[in-house]
């Protein structure tokens, strides 16, 4: 990519040189300063402020700035304001005379919390911090809606890969709450994707993960350890659930020859998620469907996997989208959906406080009923054989590979 000086430098040091040269030669030269400059037109109409790798940077300084702070505050969080909260937790436990490890459910963590107010106010900071970053890129693309409408109107009928929607679709009720409190959730504002995008960046921040996710690297590093069928055929791969694409995208560029889909309910992420699918020149193809009825034929798919979405839909969800899978993998093919661990609803004192949190402030509204399922019992009921010695695809998640007997 030519950055904004580098093009204009260009332009101007020819339209310079021409008026140095003869007449015809300095005519000739000119055209091109001129063609260089349209090229710029063009350039920073589509990247107003150029790109950072594979992310497109933020339209203007001053909300590059609100969303550095923003993830500056959210390390800051992560490493200090939660290692407070939870040692104060620890405090309480050693006043109350209970074990660590004795095992909780989410009722008594909350009556638990109840005796020392302090230990939440890291929640408190987290869900104003989270709030500040949301609003801020929410009022930016509403603010300058013609011109993000425009590029997704340009981008829709283009390719490399192709963008399935479905605006007469119902959407179902446990579709439309605002997952980690983004308003609008993933069906509700046209720029989903877009605030989506830019917004999650900052949760991997100071995470146990210890990286950045700006360039797609936890994605990219995920793909490349998902594990391939036996024969090693891989044509046609499935991401449902995908939200705005960057699991898909990965899984395109592994896979260059294959035949990939990412499906999601959300409307304004797959149309995001193909537009930047085209930015990056990768031809994935992208849908707006459900994931427990995606439409596909029978044994469709040599792979088929999520990332995080389980998580996301009611535990009665989650065993219609593991029957879809079953029904979509061809035999010998590979199931394997990215989750967090799953099975019962206790845990430590801390783990459920942990887990509760997440559920009542960031608005993970189906994470008790998910972490209920044991997801790998309920995967192996039907139709899969567990391949239990494989390492996880993402460090510290499931490890959930599964072949289609």
């Amino acid at each position: 990519m030519i950055g904004r000086r580098q093009l204009f430098g260009a332009a101007t040091a020819s339209v310079v040189l021409a008026s140095a040269l003869e007449p015809q030669l300095a005519q000739a030269t000119q055209q091109e300063a001129l063609a260089a400059a349209a090229q710029l037109d063009k350039t920073l109409a589509k990247y107003p402020r150029g790109v950072d790798g594979r992310l497109v940077r933020l339209g203007t300084l001053h909300l590059e700035s609100q969303h550095d702070f923003s993830m500056g505050f959210r390390l800051v969080h992560n490493r200090l304001l939660r290692q407070s909260s939870q040692q104060a937790f620890q405090r309480l436990l050693e006043r109350e005379e209970i074990d660590p490890a004795t095992p909780f459910t989410s009722d008594q963590v909350r009556d638990l919390i109840g005796k020392d107010p302090m230990i939440i106010m890291a929640s408190k900071c987290w869900l104003a911090n989270q709030r500040f970053m949301w609003k801020a890129l929410q009022d930016h693309f509403h603010e300058h809606e013609d011109f993000y409408l425009s590029q997704m109107d340009a981008a829709d009928k283009v390719g490399p890969g192709t963008l399935e929607l479905a605006p007469t679709m119902v959407v179902p009720d446990e579709n439309r709450h605002e997952i980690h409190i983004q308003p609008g959730g993933y069906v509700g504002d046209p720029f989903a994707g877009h605030i989506y995008h830019h917004g999650t960046n900052s949760f991997y921040v100071g995470t146990g993960m210890r990286t950045r996710n700006d360039q797609d690297q936890v994605h990219i590093g995920t793909v490349s350890r998902l594990p391939l069928p036996a024969d090693g055929k891989v044509r046609r791969i499935l991401d449902y659930g995908c939200g705005m694409g960057q699991f898909t995208v990965a899984l395109k560029e592994r896979f260059p020859d294959a035949e990939v889909w990412g499906i999601d309910i959300g409307g304004p992420m797959v149309r995001y998620g193909h537009m930047r699918a085209n930015q990056l020149n990768v031809g994935a193809n992208f849908a707006q469907r459900l994931a427990q009825d995606t439409k596909f034929p029978d044994g469709y798919f040599d792979i088929v996997t999520s990332y995080i979405a389980h998580h996301e839909m009611p535990g009665d969800v989650t065993l219609k989208v593991i029957e879809e899978a079953r029904r979509l993998t061809r035999r010998g093919g590979v199931y394997y959906p990215v989750d967090f661990i799953t099975g019962g609803r206790t845990g430590t004192p801390q783990g459920m406080f942990s887990r509760w949190q997440d559920h009542r402030w960031n608005n993970e509204r189906w994470s008790m009923e998910y972490h209920a399922v044991d997801f790998n019992a309920e995967i192996a009921k039907r139709g899969f054989q567990h391949i239990s010695a494989t390492k996880p695809a993402l460090p510290g998640f499931g490890a959930r590979h599964f072949v289609r007997a």
